[in-house]
């Protein structure tokens, strides 16, 4: 080891020393070494000054040579160089050497407690050196003394580069993201955050471009109040509905002053008439009915809650109706076939993301929404003595919790996602801020509803199937109950449903009674059915319909007992055509031979007629109504 030198200053020789040390226990060093360490140091006997320099002095300054002495000054606490500085250096060589450092014990602890939360080695060490060994320098910290505001400032360094270079760093996010929940379940006061940045941080200004000021004033007081009674997704989506509005009195009438000028014929009706031809900015189509009601109904909800509040800007009468909103269609509620199902469940069951998969075949056990499935905590399983299992599920959309009987099946089914779960300290419930242990895990983080739908597309993808919503698992939960003969009360409570219009929907699926009565019925009518043909059939051959020119038009046609049905191919074959040739209550005899022979002649024409376009199906009907008239003539010749 050669001699310290003069040159270094008395109050630095023992980092020199060390650092000297530090190059012995490790069998390297060279002569340029020990010169560049005695420079820097002569220059900065406290290391601390250099990061004072301007980025670019820093870089140009760390050459070859000193980089060693660097990496030692930052990781004995000598130095804190800065993010700026940080970001633009590797530093694999330096998590290299932190073994043999202060910082060595942290980044051990970091390094097992990401492998306990299932972190790859390739994924622990990536974060390691990237964001740890960064912010334990940078800090000045331990590992378990890391807090939200060490995090941020990191997180607004990378930033800064981004905005400086031109490129993203999105591993660099990912990785901090990823980290922050790692030091957290260490026992750090750093929190996880949420991954994906949404708009709720936006200021209702920010929601309001493009609204002249005196009409977006008023809307952002109306919405900064509404901020006590809802959430904010809902007072985001009133605020995007406004915007609409704002913007259209910006192009329609640019020189009005206040909301309380406007007139039901001036500016009412030509937003409604805009709204009736609005299309999606994004899809370029036009927009649903649903949309266009909720468009209409904030703005109207808007006026008329300013003008009990007595807001000066309301105007003096009442604007918009509910008759202004249009109608919304009713669908059925969209359930899984049997054999659909079957194969999704089947392609559930083989996934190879059993924590994701499971969780979402107990959404399909119990009839969930997804944003209840993701609030479940561990202890959502309840064993009532006498009465079974039963499944706490949290408060969701409507703002109730309930309770859901279980059986063995969905109990093991939430013992197995507990074994897949990743273990861990409580996280902050999003809706009340209290720590909660929830079900729903994986590295340290809560799963969220966008990892489970891309696991129903994948699953439903797998099975062959058209992609699959998570609350189609819901519709098909409630299906199979109503065709169980669940009533109407013990649908709404397993659903969650607060008013039996909600339930109704599946009720009106597969309404028991309403099948009891078509069955009563249809036997009552094919007990009174006769062999009434009317004469002048016989004076309608095919021939003769439409001057025979029908022929030659691409049409679905079919006999019926007094004419024909001619029907467009887009329209399909219909269901009750030739239905009563083959009721076994259809009765003929001699004197409808005549009747009989047309048709016959009839139905091998409309045969040929499918089978020359193609329509295998059609063509297949007409035979077989050929063969039953054969049948039936033969019958008729023997009475």
């Amino acid at each position: 080891m050669p001699p310290a030198k003069t040159a270094v200053p008395a109050r630095a020789a023992h980092i020199y020393d060390a650092y000297l040390a530090c190059l012995a226990a490790r069998e390297v060093g060279n002569k340029t070494f020990y010169s560049g360490a005695r420079a820097f140091l002569a220059r900065f006997p406290d290391p601390q000054a250099w990061a004072a320099l301007p980025l670019a002095a820093r870089l140009a300054g760390t050459r070859p040579q000193l980089q060693p002495l660097i990496n030692f000054l930052m990781l004995h606490g000598h130095l804190r160089p800065g993010y700026d500085y940080l970001l633009e250096r590797k530093l694999t060589a330096a998590l290299r050497e932190a073994a043999a450092s202060p910082l060595g014990p942290d980044v051990s602890r970091f390094l097992a407690g990401a492998e306990a939360l299932g972190y790859s080695v390739r994924a622990r060490t990536g974060m390691a050196s990237e964001v740890a060994v960064r912010v334990l320098i940078q800090a000045g910290k331990p590992l378990a003394g890391l807090t939200d505001a060490d995090f941020a400032e990191f997180t607004t360094a990378i930033t800064e580069r981004e905005q400086r270079t031109g490129r993203q760093l999105k591993h660099y996010h990912h990785a901090v993201y990823a980290s922050r929940a790692v030091v957290y379940h260490l026992g750090a006061p750093a929190e996880p955050v949420p991954k994906r940045s949404t708009p709720g941080r936006w200021s209702w200004e920010r929601h309001l471009d493009g609204v002249p000021p005196q009409v977006r004033l008023p809307m952002t007081a109306y919405l900064e109040r509404l901020q006590a009674t809802h959430a904010r997704s809902s007072v985001q989506g009133t605020a995007s509905e406004l915007a609409h509005f704002g913007r259209f009195l910006a192009r329609h009438d640019p020189g009005l002053e206040s909301l309380a000028a406007l007139g039901r014929q001036s500016h009412i009706e030509p937003y409604l008439n805009e709204v009736a031809v609005a299309v999606n900015h994004r899809a370029g189509t036009p927009i649903t009915a649903s949309t266009a009601k909720k468009r209409i109904q904030a703005v109207g909800i808007f006026l008329d809650a300013i003008a009990e509040w007595g807001w000066a800007e309301a105007p003096g009468r009442r604007l918009i109706f509910p008759r202004d909103a249009p109608k919304l269609p009713h669908p059925l509620p969209r359930y899984l076939p049997p054999d659909s199902e079957r194969a999704l469940l089947r392609a559930l069951e083989d996934s190879p993301n059993r924590l994701y998969a499971d969780a979402l075949l107990l959404l399909r056990a119990t009839g969930m929404r997804i944003g209840e499935l993701t609030d479940l905590e561990l202890d959502c399983v309840h064993e009532v003595p006498g009465s079974g299992a039963w499944l706490k599920i949290p408060l969701g959309k409507l703002l109730t919790e309930r309770m859901v009987p279980i059986d063995e099946e969905t109990v093991k089914l939430v013992d197995r996602i507990t074994e897949y779960r990743s273990p861990g300290r409580p996280l902050r419930h999003p809706r009340t801020g209290k720590l909660a242990d929830f079900l729903l895990t994986r590295q340290g983080r809560r799963v969220s509803a966008y990892t489970l739908r891309d696991e129903l597309h994948r699953a439903a993808s797998g099975a062959g199937i058209d992609d699959v919503v998570p609350h189609q698992l819901r519709h098909t939960y409630a299906t199979a109950l109503v065709n169980a003969g669940c009533s109407l009360q013990a649908l709404m409570a397993l659903l969650g449903h607060v008013s039996a219009e909600m339930s109704l929907r599946y009720g009106r699926l597969f309404d028991a009674t309403i099948r009891d009565e078509y069955t009563r019925a249809l036997t009552l009518a094919k007990a009174q059915l006769g062999p009434v043909l009317p004469g002048e059939r016989t004076q309608l051959p095919l021939t003769a319909v439409a001057g025979g020119n029908w022929r030659e038009a691409p049409l679905i046609k079919a006999r019926l007992a007094g004419g024909y049905c001619l029907r467009t191919a887009a329209q399909g074959s219909c269901a009750y055509a030739n239905i009563c040739e083959h009721c076994p209550n259809f009765r003929s005899e001699a004197s409808f031979l005549p009747v009989l022979q047309l048709q016959k002649v009839d139905a091998e024409a409309l045969a040929a007629d499918a089978r020359q376009r193609g329509w295998g199906e059609e063509a297949a009907r007409h035979r077989r109504l050929a063969e039953r008239l054969d049948t039936l003539i033969t019958r008729a010749n023997a009475s």
